[in-house]
């Protein structure tokens, strides 16, 4: 029943002001999210601890992600697969532009392109400019009769396709897990980053949960059916996760989660909801049996 998680196994979720780690330094930052936690088996309910447990099924949306990091999204996990012709990727603007540089099959490359959305929500990056090794391409391929598709095989990267000259990402299917799901409607290009608008197809919109603290401007809501974190399950799930520093967006890597749970407090509700107050991850120390491992800081 959409995005409700009334009548299925989904767990109804709403956020604000969330930065949502990708892993250690790429950051979703969520203006605004209405959606479900989707469990990929119907045996089993969301698990905060296996991240493939559930989709993330987006209705309603606003998220953006900075260039420097839709770079880093592109190296570690669209084009990591063995063979990708595509490597080393960085990802900048320049005058209104979506930038990219990096290796093709060896050779150093620098592609400038204009950035769109198709009606289907792809986004669609079409190359103005096209050089290797500082060398302008785009007439010699035309000459040779070869465009991007035929150079660029790329049948085993997740959320992403190339016809003729043009790039097409699918935002939703670069993520790694937990994977999500949603349409994308509408999309902005600025300096500082790549937003997204996510709305259903057929322009419905799902209702707006009512959280339990009406003060409350950074937070996670969780409603609804069956959740698993740790040891706990709650049942008619009614999980309320403040941020304790409102002042900036809550920083939540769920990787870390339960580092940030024990760095903060926990109550339950009059309404026998539980309400959860978190530290920022980066606030967050480490816990005891970690401290010898280090967190790893993916490199760049």
């Amino acid at each position: 029943m959409g995005a409700q998680g009334s009548d299925t196994h989904n767990v109804a979720v709403q956020m604000r002001h969330v930065d949502f780690h990708v892993d250690s330094t790429i950051v979703l930052r969520i203006e605004f999210l209405r959606g479900d936690l989707e469990p990929t088996s119907p045996e089993h309910a969301p698990y905060f601890d296996d991240k493939t447990s559930f989709n993330i099924k987006i209705d309603t949306a606003q998220v953006r992600i900075a260039p420097e990091q839709l770079g880093y999204l592109l190296n570690r996990y669209t084009f990591a697969y063995p063979g990708s012709p595509l490597r080393h990727l960085s990802v900048s603007v320049e005058k209104g532009q979506l930038k990219q540089e990096g290796t093709l099959k060896g050779v150093s490359f620098t592609m400038l392109g204009d950035l769109s959305l198709t009606s289907s929500g792809e986004l669609r990056l079409h190359p103005t400019s096209v050089k290797a090794i500082g060398m302008k391409v785009g007439g010699l391929m035309k000459f040779l009769g070869l465009n991007l598709e035929k150079l660029v095989k790329v049948r085993g990267a997740r959320g992403v396709r190339i016809d003729k000259n043009d790039f097409f990402l699918d935002p939703a299917g670069l993520l790694p897990p937990p994977l999500v799901r949603g349409r994308v409607v509408a999309t902005e290009l600025t300096d500082s980053a790549v937003s997204l608008t996510f709305r259903p197809a057929d322009s419905s919109k799902v209702k707006e949960l009512a959280v339990p603290n009406l003060k409350v401007t950074n937070y996670m809501y969780y409603r609804g059916n069956v959740l698993r974190f740790g040891k706990l399950t709650m049942r008619d799930t009614d999980l309320l996760i403040e941020d304790a520093n409102p002042d900036d967006p809550f920083d939540f890597f769920l990787d870390h989660y339960l580092a940030q749970l024990v760095a903060g407090y926990s109550r339950t509700r009059p309404d026998q909801g539980l309400t959860v107050v978190m530290q920022d991850f980066a606030k967050t120390p480490e816990l005891p049996a970690r401290k010898t491992e280090n967190r790893q800081r993916t490199p760049s």
